[in-house]
């Protein structure tokens, strides 16, 4: 049925699936026609679609999931990967101290993940599971290649602060509350991220919980990231889904969310790249969490992404990066909030974490536990030295655990607007 909308041209309500994403046109309002040229290469993503896909299921919370064949993913549309030999299966498994093997097993039980998908069938050994996105999604993008990427950061003057709302942005269009480490070389970082679904106000803005490896200044770094997001422009919802990311240039040019560009050589025929994550942590109830590991494979130099303590995604080749060929400058954990609605009144109520202030008492906030670092040793420990940042403290504010504490503890998040930041 997709093929034939396009086939025929249809304005606004032609589309495409691209690797199982449902792909309009850009900026486009009632009344206006898709440009030919995008109908080109829409029918030209349908016909790879078609002759990947092995097998369609439909999950229990609305998700299409097709199954489409590893070796036609769109990872080899890179011209890095054109001649890449898959590596399917990592033989790194990562070493922990006894006290962090006791640690990881009173945790474990809450790692929990949603596989709905799943009870309307499987995808077979050899292929991988890509969401399909919905029809009524628009996709208000300048061309199909910046779809799925981050907005380019916007930087303010260096001596920009504004001390109506604590604000001292490096992007006026982001704003964070990590916890990081530097001053080593790190070729793996993990965490126990808890798991919420915090309000986007506008389609155009996300707010994501992550684990990531950068490299290179604020403006213009590399990086691998993954954790979870709820991001309208991306996935057509507000619901909160499993993401990874990668970047080369800060997101100007280059990198994008799951399969949506090439570069992401997914492995796993067990987990969809962007689907739903249930069940969610809500106030006074449990905290379910999900568990992410990046790192480096000794052997390959592939960064790979790892979901629970078993579950291996896929990785990124080396041969996108330039400063991540070798290993990343920093490691970091937390939250981010894109908008266009940063640094002055009246600012955004997109929410971060859970939408509270950082709150170690109850555990009603965004929280990261368990967080590892990996350096040459290639043995999981947690960082020497760590220090918290903050873009806006009266939208979004951080909180470090670490003493009278077995186990140090990460705390971050915020409403956005509010009394304090207007």
């Amino acid at each position: 049925m997709a093929g034939s909308c396009c086939s025929r041209g249809l304005p606004l309500k032609g589309m495409a699936i691209l690797l199982g994403i449902i792909i309009f046109g850009s900026g486009i309002g009632e009344g206006d026609l898709i440009p030919g040229k995008k109908i080109l290469e829409v029918r030209k993503k349908i016909k790879h679609l078609k002759s990947s896909t092995v097998r369609r299921l439909q999950s229990e919370d609305g998700d299409i999931i097709d199954c489409i064949d590893i070796y036609k993913q769109p990872a080899f549309d890179h011209p890095a990967l054109r001649n890449h030999t898959i590596q399917l299966r990592s033989k790194y498994r990562g070493s922990n101290s006894k006290k962090q093997n006791r640690l990881q097993n009173q945790d474990s039980s809450m790692s929990l993940a949603s596989r709905l998908w799943q009870k309307s069938g499987s995808c077979r050994q050899g292929t991988i599971p890509v969401r399909r996105l919905p029809q009524k999604v628009s996709l208000k993008t300048n061309s199909l290649e910046d779809y799925g990427r981050k907005k380019p950061g916007s930087y303010p003057p260096l001596t920009h602060i504004n001390e109506d709302i604590g604000s001292n942005l490096q992007q006026s269009n982001r704003s964070v509350a990590i916890l990081l480490t530097e001053g080593y070389s790190y070729s793996g970082v993990k965490g126990d991220i808890q798991v919420w679904n915090p309000h986007v106000e506008s389609d155009d803005e996300y707010s994501t919980s992550q684990v990531s490896l950068k490299s290179g200044p604020y403006y213009d770094f590399e990086s691998v990231e993954a954790g979870w997001a709820v991001n309208p422009s991306v996935y057509g919802d507000r619901k909160t889904r499993l993401f990874v990311y990668w970047t080369v240039d800060a997101s100007k040019k280059t990198g994008c969310f799951d399969l949506t560009c090439p570069g992401f050589v997914q492995t796993s025929s067990e987990i969809a790249l962007g689907a739903a994550i249930y069940p969610l942590s809500v106030p006074s109830g449990l905290p379910y969490q999900i568990t992410l590991f990046i790192f480096k494979d000794p052997n390959t130099g592939n960064w790979w992404v790892q979901y629970g303590e078993k579950i291996n995604l896929g990785y990124w080749p080396p041969d996108l990066f330039a400063s991540l060929r070798g290993n990343a400058e920093t490691a970091q954990w937390g939250g981010e909030v894109y908008s266009s609605k940063l640094e002055r009144p009246p600012h955004t109520r997109t929410a971060m974490g859970n939408g509270q202030f950082p709150d170690y008492i109850s555990g009603d906030s965004g929280c990261i536990k368990r967080m590892r670092i990996r350096e040459n040793s290639l043995v999981l420990k947690f960082p020497e030295w760590v220090s918290t940042y903050l873009d806006e403290y009266r939208c979004y504010n951080a909180e470090y655990i670490g003493d009278y504490i077995e186990d140090p503890e990460f705390y971050y998040g915020g409403p956005g607007q509010n009394p304090l930041c207007p």
